[in-house]
């Protein structure tokens, strides 16, 4: 049997024990995960506090790589970055709905019970990859646990879980291109710079600018059916008042608490580092899992830049070679992994659903040249940039307009649902505020005087679209939210 013979902090070298890579291995009741094999050695990195660990206690290894337990229950509830609840959920049976009969011929991905989660959420059980067949015994419809029998296919027996290695992207079909927007309510966003269906964006922003906030106005305002918020490295807190503020929050759609439709993953800055390098990859899996039953979900990773600061510090205690700011050298593989597991998608069961990412970057100092964020616009179409100076003046959301970008074509599906000069106002609006920057430079220099009456035409416009409709009131019930109908109305009114 496999035993301990060094520890440091997270990070434990084992005597080899025929492991693999990968592998999930049990340590004095402690989940671990092996990631590194030299002759006769193992390192495990451990997920929970290793104190009280010491040298020749058994390693256990489980034959499976780390992975989740998929199954209905999780909605509405609070999480570690393993899936272990930190609430008091407990064990419950579902009432399940069995669709698939006895002789019948299911395939990979095809739903074969459901179960209403919650009001707003029906969770579907599908045949899991790689397995089909002709079913051989099915239950009636009744009262079941997660682990209970449904379905047999062959010798295979089908529950209402699975587990899923969260590393792995799930399969699908095909991918779909990103045409329509994911709408978000937020007028700066929305008519500005738009995030598309199954897309990727990013926050940057120092140190109160607004990410955080402007992340709760994203999961609670936009039209995904599903949200998963991955709390990764920030303050208890801000996760406290997540929840409490999902559980007050009624959805406008459907008059539910929001958390009716949301699953939160908490990695606070004092829970272990391992945890917290691993918590993307759960949040994104459970996303995956959703999109499979034909859900689009939105995945709010705040922050990926205390992710990466978890990854460097597991990457030194490991010995590896630092890249820049001791970063290690595949920052950016890991980065395009997680944000390239977004999409728009035609599953194996023939729905269709999406996952998009919004990650929050925190660089040091609001400095955006430092790697997490450089390395972050490599892989991502849409950049909301946030400006400390429009945060301090209370100017929410506090997206710099100039510095902001969306790369995603979607001017078709903006001219045929929501009018056909749409984008040709947006444009203006745009350039009239490009031309408000380059002449406050000439203001500095001349005051108004120096300016043509023409362009201080243009300076007032330019203001009434920053106070009027660039500048939200998240606390105004009235201006919170705002349907693409009534930003259009809004923006006539500012630049006509």
């Amino acid at each position: 049997m496999a035993k301990i013979i060094g520890i440091n902090g997270p990070v434990v070298t084992v005597e080899d024990s025929d492991f693999f890579v990968s592998e999930m291995v049990d340590i004095a009741g402690l989940k671990g995960d092996v990631i590194a094999l030299k002759p006769g050695v193992a390192t495990v990195q451990v997920y929970e506090n290793t104190a009280g660990l010491r040298p020749g206690v058994p390693v256990i290894g489980t034959g499976r790589a780390l992975s989740i337990t998929l199954q209905p229950g999780i909605i509405g509830h609070i999480f570690d970055g393993i899936l272990r609840k930190l609430d008091s959920q407990k064990t419950k049976s579902f009432n399940v709905k069995v669709l698939a009969a006895v002789g019948q011929h299911l395939s990979s991905g095809d739903i074969f019970a459901e179960v209403e989660e919650t009001p707003l959420i029906t969770y579907k059980a599908m045949v899991p990859p790689n397995i089909s067949g002709i079913v051989t015994h099915a239950e009636q419809n009744g009262e079941f646990t997660a682990n209970c029998p449904i379905l047999s296919i062959g010798d295979t027996k089908l529950t209402l879980s699975q587990h899923w290695p969260v590393r792995i992207p799930r399969p699908v079909k095909t991918r779909q291109p990103t045409s329509r927007p994911l709408i978000t309510g937020q007028r700066v966003i929305d008519t500005f710079f738009p995030i598309a269906k199954g897309g990727v964006a990013a926050i940057p922003g120092g140190f109160g600018t607004g990410k955080t906030m402007t992340q709760h106005q994203l999961a609670k305002w936009c039209d995904a059916d599903l949200i998963v918020y991955i709390g990764c490295g920030e303050r208890g807190n801000e996760m406290t008042e997540v929840l409490e503020d999902f559980t007050k929050l009624v959805d406008p759609k459907n008059n539910r608490p929001l958390l009716d439709r949301t699953i939160l993953i908490a990695n606070t800055s004092d829970m272990p580092v391992a945890t917290r390098e691993a918590s993307i990859y759960t949040g994104i899996t459970i996303a995956e899992c959703y999109r499979d039953m034909g859900y689009h979900v939105a995945v709010m990773a705040d922050s990926t830049s205390r992710w990466a600061e978890a990854l460097r510090e597991l990457s030194g205690r490991l010995g590896e070679i630092p890249a820049e700011e001791g970063y290690p050298a595949y920052l950016a593989t890991r980065l395009s992994a997680f944000y390239g597991r977004a999409g728009y998608v035609t599953n194996l069961n023939d729905t269709q659903g999406s996952v998009s990412i919004v990650g929050a970057v925190s660089p040091q100092g609001g400095d955006f040249s430092e790697p997490v964020t450089q390395q972050t616009k490599r892989f991502i179409s849409c950049y909301w940039a946030l400006d400390r100076r429009l945060a301090y003046a209370r100017h929410f959301p506090a997206i710099d307009w100039m510095t902001s970008y969306s790369n995603y074509n979607l001017t078709d599906w903006y001219k045929k649902n929501v009018a056909p000069n749409f984008m040709e106002l947006r444009n203006k609006a745009m350039s009239i505020l490009q031309e408000e920057h380059a002449l406050l430079e000439i203001v500095k220099l001349l005051g108004t005087d120096g300016l043509s009456e023409r362009q201080r035409n243009t300076l007032a416009v330019a203001k009434k679209l920053r106070t009027n409709f660039l500048q939200q009131n998240a606390y105004d019930p009235n201006d919170t939210y705002m349907t693409l109908k009534q930003q259009l109305e809004l923006l006539k009114l500012c630049v006509t």
